[in-house]
């Protein structure tokens, strides 16, 4: 059993640690390599359908549902809020932000995930339960987070000077782009953010329809790319945008496309499929930590107090929200058991002789005596009393056997 455990908790890690590898990569291939958000963007889902055509032939050849014409056009919404309109403007907000104030928002789709659900009713806000105000106290923490991010620098946080010397990163950052916690990057950040929320409520239904998640997604890579190549081609149209001349900009496109939307899209299936969704997103603040070791370390980052205390406010909202969705998911279940016991015993109350464990029932004549008091209670209508006869050992055993 800690084998089973350890193993969805070290792909999870090993998720974060590729998605920090990710930004940062991304970070210096704009900086440094002058590499264009859309472009970077586009090569990424190009490789990113290379990569995933072996996965989604080869693993659902046989179970894939018949894609049909209405499906195509909801995983075209999808690339289209997902890729182009989640991708390409995190990449812009980063290119005008910094690195860990960029990572730092994007914990924030969580809270903007229920904002939108309940203004669309896909999702009961729940006001006088505690899972419901758990919901909206972690959504207004959030949201109060990524306003102090936003707005509030502060004054530095002394931590000290990192000794590593990296002439790309000496060459790309440093002073010179401090000018990087601008408002504008930001609000662009959390405009990707509620573009990532529009995509995972359409995905959602999309997963309903054709459970492939393979193939959707290799649907999605395909369609996100010429999209991107498109629109690209429009914005930057001269060949040297495009060009994949730099070591960097190779190394930041085809690690983006493989181990960001292959390998870390499987591994994250794997574990919802073992663990839930829930589990794989209480992972999400890790990225933020290793963004900003990376950050101050390799980039010459400076932290600011705002960027501490945002960064705080939003990862207790995204944990209080999430707290508030489990709670929320437990008493819906035991709420619909309550509901369907009843049921299942005035459905099977003919049978629970033969739910009665061996030593519970004696002999032959002990069990003949329990069927006529059965028969008789049914007879004066007395169902619901049938338990309380019953010796303690197969009560526990009728209830485990209706839930």
């Amino acid at each position: 059993m800690a084998v089973f455990d350890f193993f969805p908790f070290l792909a999870m890690v090993v998720v974060q640690v590729g998605y920090a590898g990710m930004n940062t990569t991304t970070k210096l291939a704009m900086d440094y390599a002058n590499m264009k958000p859309l472009v970077l963007v586009a090569y990424r889902q190009i490789f990113a359908t290379i990569a995933l055509l072996p996965f989604a032939y080869y693993l659902e050849r046989k179970t894939r549902p018949k894609i049909t014409l209405p499906l195509l056009f909801q995983i075209f919404l999808c690339s289209l809020t997902g890729i182009v309109g989640n991708q390409v403007l995190f990449n812009v907000g980063m290119e005008h932000s910094s690195l860990t104030i960029s990572t730092a928002l994007t914990n924030i789709l969580p809270a903007v995930t229920f904002l939108l659900a309940a203004i669309f009713r896909q999702e009961k806000v729940g006001i006088k339960r505690l899972s419901g105000q758990a919901k909206v106290l972690g959504t207004v923490l959030c949201v109060g987070g990524a306003m102090f991010l936003t707005f509030y620098k502060g004054p530095i946080v002394n931590i000290g000077e990192s000794k590593i010397n990296w002439k790309y990163a000496n060459d790309s950052t440093g002073d010179g782009k401090d000018s990087s916690n601008s408002v504008f990057g930001s609000l662009i950040v959390i405009a990707s953010t509620f573009s990532w929320a529009v995509w995972y409520i359409i995905q959602v239904r999309v997963s309903e329809k054709f459970p492939a998640p393979y193939t959707s997604t290799l649907l999605m890579c395909f369609m996100g790319s010429i999209q991107c190549v498109v629109i690209g081609a429009g914005v930057n149209h001269r060949a040297s945008d495009w060009a994949l001349n730099s070591g960097l900009r190779l190394v930041a496109t085809i690690y983006a496309g493989v181990v960001c939307s292959a390998l870390a899209f499987s591994l994250t299936s794997w574990t919802i499929q073992r663990k839930g969704a829930l589990y794989v997103s209480v992972f999400s603040p890790l990225l933020l930590i290793l963004v900003a070791i990376l950050g101050w370390a390799l980039l010459h980052e400076k932290i600011y107090v705002g960027t501490v205390v945002g960064s705080v406010l939003i990862i207790a909202g995204l944990y209080v929200v999430l707290w508030g969705k489990d709670r929320e998911t437990k008493v819906t279940a035991q709420e619909t058991d309550t509901k369907i016991l009843p049921e299942e015993k005035v459905k099977n109350g003919g049978d629970l002789e033969s739910q009665l464990p061996a030593e519970s029932s004696g002999d032959e004549s002990t069990q003949q005596d329990i069927g006529e008091g059965v028969e008789g209670k049914k007879k004066n209508g007395d169902n619901d009393d049938v338990e309380s006869q019953l010796p303690p050992s197969s009560i526990g055993n009728n209830h485990a056997a209706n839930n």
